[in-house]
């Protein structure tokens, strides 16, 4: 993490003190009074310092030094139309030097009849959001009414704290003892710690020039609201309130539609929430919810960055075993490392509570005639074969209904294996799953059908009735290694003596041994394993990553960590997983970045163990290579941007004692995936701030397999011996919820640390095409003529290209239709003063608010054509709205345009594709007729392969196009 993205370590210099919370209105307006030095950004690539301030009677706005009159180096507060932040005007999206600007410091000032802007740039983002939710309240005094707002002695939030500040005040005297207020507020707010209250109330004093172990009613509020106030939640209140300080009703439902991506919201939802989250009285009955309400709504498990519904199991459960990824631990019976550690019961407890589905039992010859589980490296401590199977009886299906595997390390005698057996039976009873495989299948059963049942893995006898015993090659996948790479090794495997009734609990999970994909595919049957050490299969996936994933589709792959791990440490899963291979074994008695993955990938499906694998990895004819380096056919990439806010309560890491009870943090967000998608950025250093540093930093990623890809967010206290570790918190691209979020750190060893969490935002846009993101400008536009388009291949089968050449036209009028409305939807955003993050819903809430006249009346009505509503003007409207107008209808008619045409595009895609894989199952007895052999024929299926995955892109493209159509009408 100390090299990641390859940017330098830097330390955040705000211009206000570390302690200075802004907890109101009143806060920004006097921290705007006493002023700053902004930058003022020109659009002729030139940038100014300048010290802007406001005026006293809070009537204009002012900056120095200036050319003009100091009458002239004004902006009058009446005169402001709107205010921006981020980088969304002309002449900051025009500005040779915009790259080099923070998108998170910037902000514009529009006025005047013709929206001009004045755009300027702050030293660090909390100031900027002091500026704009400054001016966004002083703009809005004369539109809104000032119910709440009249000063801070009676807001909402006073009043509850006055009426808490009574309930405790016994006496009734309006003062109360330090120690009974610090108690009170910890009460209110358990995660402050209490020395840093004392430290707070004697500030207050100090400044009143008073020492005394009394607090007033007054110093109470003061204290609290300083300490209690996320300045960050502050802003983002006074942002969606519409520059109140208070939510109500109709404020949280456009916040939750709009921000949020909550659908189904109703105003008796909205209301409810009120009376769930809000503090005061007043405001549960009222209707609304202030800031500390919000604050709690904000942390609650309804805003978790998790997705809900994937808390369950919501997966397609019905495909075959070989199409989900499984759940799967390495030496069950550890708890410590693989050299020297002790065989421990509670290593199964762990894994099966962990929803873990595939596990290991490592048997050998006990005394008495009864089994046991020991590490060979360890002899003195074992546990009995009954006991562990006893244990997994009782735990099994605790966490997960869905089958268990038992991969068998077997090295008993005969006599011990049948005592294996009796157990076995008796324990597990009807549970064990003994079926035969048909060989009319030719897929193995779903985890639907193998619910409640344990599977055995293990070596099989021929099926012939009379061969009570026999001989297999050994299991044990570390002796076989340590053989292997012995200088006497003479590639024999050691054999053992197997019975029949051990033999016959092996079902659909019979082990084989690995020789070649080419041998595998042609006789390998459906119910065979194949074990993999993980040296072995880095080879493979290195050098044959296309026919992993092909064999994959129909078989299971177990991969085993290496033996030279004897610290037990862990593989990488996702190397393994981007090949399809779904029993990746890790060390569960092993934390660290690598177990985050597996346990953060595996949280999703319900925490049930098993996770489908994306179709691009499941279906018969597609093509997929696990070393991709940019854009995975059939699959469109998104750009993931996230905000990092702020952090909340980081602890101290543990065994840190360089630097005492100070911290210095920073976040790092890891990218996991294909390679092409793997990357890695880090925020600013934020000094000696651990209670709640503010970051404010904004990332972009793009995503080319969503599918495959986790978010990894990892806080660690930048020091100059070495960057040690905060928390952690890993979690798959498709559970992500948009939106402002809280991320629950985990520990080191993966426990969840009450109440450290990150504040993010996470917004998801398209980014059809790939590669770096068009220039935001509205006079620049990836054309036709530039755009890139997913090219098909050349088959070399004329049949067969005739028919793929007919699909060339109909998909560039599928991407063209596609890019062209998307342009479309840029372009108003844009013209909104909107960033690409932002939701169709806010586009149109901002354009409609534009239509409005000075006299509150609306400039254009709403027109129904066709079943589409055009926007036309009531009379002669001003130049910037003429603009606003004319990218809107140019959005109707795409979106039109593209309604029109959806269906007769897409079946003409549909039916070239339906045309080719008539051609599937002739395609290698037409190869020979035309003298395609060994890798021409090869390269023929592959480009076959690819060709129909590009075509199943389209698939999916009139169902989103009229979900996008839906929402914005």
């Amino acid at each position: 993490n100390q090299k990641c993205g390859g940017r330098k370590k830097t330390v955040s210099f705000s211009s206000m003190p570390s302690e200075k919370k802004i907890s109101s209105a009143n806060d920004c307006i006097s921290f705007m009074q006493a002023g700053c030095e902004l930058k003022k950004v020109r659009p002729n690539s030139r940038i100014y310092n300048r010290f802007f301030t406001l005026d006293t009677d809070l009537q204009a706005l002012r900056w120095e030094p200036s050319k003009k009159d100091l009458e002239k180096a004004k902006l009058d507060i009446s005169a402001i139309k709107e205010i921006r932040l981020g980088k969304n005007t002309e002449t900051f999206r025009n500005n040779g030097l915009a790259d080099q600007i923070c998108e998170d410091c910037a902000f514009s000032i529009l006025h005047g009849e013709n929206y001009e802007s004045l755009d300027l740039v702050a030293n660090s983002a909390d100031v900027a959001n002091i500026w704009v939710s400054g001016l966004r309240y002083l703009v809005s005094r004369s539109k809104q009414p000032l119910d709440f707002m009249e000063g801070n002695q009676n807001t909402p939030r006073f009043m509850w704290l006055k009426t808490v500040f009574e309930a405790a005040d016994v006496d009734g005297n309006g003062i109360m003892l330090e120690d009974t207020s610090v108690e009170l507020i910890k009460q209110l707010n358990p995660t402050l710690k209490e020395a840093k209250i004392r430290l707070k109330f004697k500030e207050i004093q100090k400044s009143k020039e008073k020492l005394t172990t009394r607090v007033t009613e007054e110093e109470f509020c003061e204290a609290f609201c300083e300490l209690c106030t996320r300045p960050e939640v502050y802003f983002l209140l006074v942002q969606i309130s519409k520059n109140k300080e208070y939510l109500d009703a109709n404020d949280l439902m456009l916040f939750l539609e709009a921000e949020q991506g909550v659908t189904h919201i109703t105003e008796d939802i909205c209301l409810d929430i009120i009376r769930r989250y809000e503090l005061s009285e007043e405001g549960r009955q009222k209707g609304f919810l202030a800031i500390d309400g919000f604050t709690q709504y904000l942390l609650s498990s309804e805003c978790d960055i998790f997705d809900p519904e994937q808390k369950k199991v919501a997966q397609d459960m019905t495909q075959p075993l070989s199409h989900y990824y499984i759940n799967a631990s390495h030496n069950t019976y550890l708890i410590e490392d693989q050299f020297r550690g002790p065989a421990d019961i509670n290593g199964y407890v762990r894994a099966l509570k962990m929803g873990c589905r595939s596990i290991e039992l490592d048997v050998s010859d006990g005394s008495d005639n009864e089994p046991i589980l020991c590490n060979r490296n360890n002899m003195t401590t074992h546990v009995s074969f009954r006991s562990v199977i006893e244990v997994i009886n009782k735990f099994a299906f605790v966490a997960s209904e869905y089958p268990l595997i038992l991969c068998l390390g077997n090295h008993c005698s005969l006599l011990q294996q049948k005592v294996m057996v009796q157990q076995m039976k008796k324990v597990f009873g009807n549970k064990l799953y003994t079926e035969a495989p048909l060989p009319s299948e030719s897929y193995l059963p779903s985890p639907e059908k193998l619910k409640r049942m344990i599977i055995v893995k293990g070596k099989k006898l021929p099926s012939d009735p009379d061969m009570l015993e026999g001989e297999v090659t050994d299991e044990d996948e570390e002796a076989e290694m340590s053989r292997r790479m012995s200088v006497d090794y003479n590639g024999e495997q050691k054999q053992i003596r197997l019975c029949r009734e051990l033999s016959d609990l092996v079902s659909i999970c019979k082990s084989v041994q690995y020789r070649d994909f080419e041998l595998s595919m042609k006789s390998q049957n459906y119910w065979e394993i194949c074990s993999f050490s993980e040296t072995e299969a880095s080879r493979i996936a290195n050098e044959y990553p296309e026919d992993f994933v092909n064999y994959n589709k129909k078989f299971l792959s177990r991969i085993y960590p290496s033996a030279m791990r004897i610290d037990s440490s862990n593989l990488n899963p996702q190397d393994f997983w981007n090949c399809g291979c779904q029993i990746v074994a890790m060390n569960f008695q092993t934390p660290g970045p690598m177990m985050d993955l597996h346990t953060g990938w595996f949280l999703q499906n319900g925490g049930c163990g098993y996770v489908l694998r994306p179709s691009i990895m499941r279906d018969e004819v597609s093509y997929f290579s696990a070393n991709t380096k940019g854009i995975v056919p059939g699959v469109s990439p998104l750009a993931l941007h996230i905000k990092i806010i702020s952090g909340q309560n980081f602890p101290k890491p543990k065994g840190a004692c360089a630097k005492g009870d100070v911290i210095d943090p920073y976040v790092c967000i890891e990218i996991h995936g294909i390679p092409a998608d793997c990357s890695e950025q880090r925020t600013k250093t934020v000094q000696q701030n651990s209670d709640n540093p503010i970051f404010d930093e904004t990332f972009e990623f793009q995503v080319n397999l969503p599918e495959l890809a986790m978010i990894r967010f990892v806080a660690l206290d930048d020091d100059y011996i070495g960057d040690e570790f905060i928390g952690q918190y890993t979690i798959p691209f498709e559970c992500l919820q948009p939106g402002y979020r809280h991320v629950p750190l985990r520990s080191f060893v993966g426990d969840i640390m009450e109440h450290v969490t990150l504040f993010v935002h996470i917004a998801i846009t398209n980014r059809s095409g790939g590669g770096k993101a068009q220039k935001r400008s509205l006079s620049v536009r990836m054309g036709k003529k530039v755009r890139e388009y997913t090219m098909l291949r050349n088959v070399g089968l004329k049949t067969i290209d005739d028919i793929f050449k007919i699909a060339v036209h109909p998909l560039r009028e599928a991407i063209d239709m596609r890019e062209n409305m998307q342009n479309a939807i840029v372009s108003i955003k844009e013209l909104c003063g909107l960033p690409p993050i932002a939701s169709l819903k806010q586009c149109l809430l901002t354009l409609s608010s534009r239509l409005i006249t000075s006299d509150n009346t609306p400039s254009v009505s709403l027109v129904m054509k066709d079943n589409f509503p055009y926007l036309e003007p009531l009379s002669a409207i001003p130049d910037v709205q003429k603009k606003m107008l004319a990218a809107y209808d140019l959005m109707i008619q795409e979106s039109r345009f593209l309604i029109e045409m959806a269906d007769t595009v897409q079946e003409k895609i549909v039916q070239c594709q339906k045309a080719g894989m008539e051609f599937h199952e002739e395609l290698h007895n037409l190869g020979a007729k035309e003298g395609l052999k060994g890798r021409k024929l090869n390269k023929a299926t592959e480009s076959f392969a690819w060709n129909i995955t590009v075509l199943k892109v389209d698939e999916t493209f009139r169902k989103g196009i009229i979900f996008l159509w839906v929402y914005t009408h």
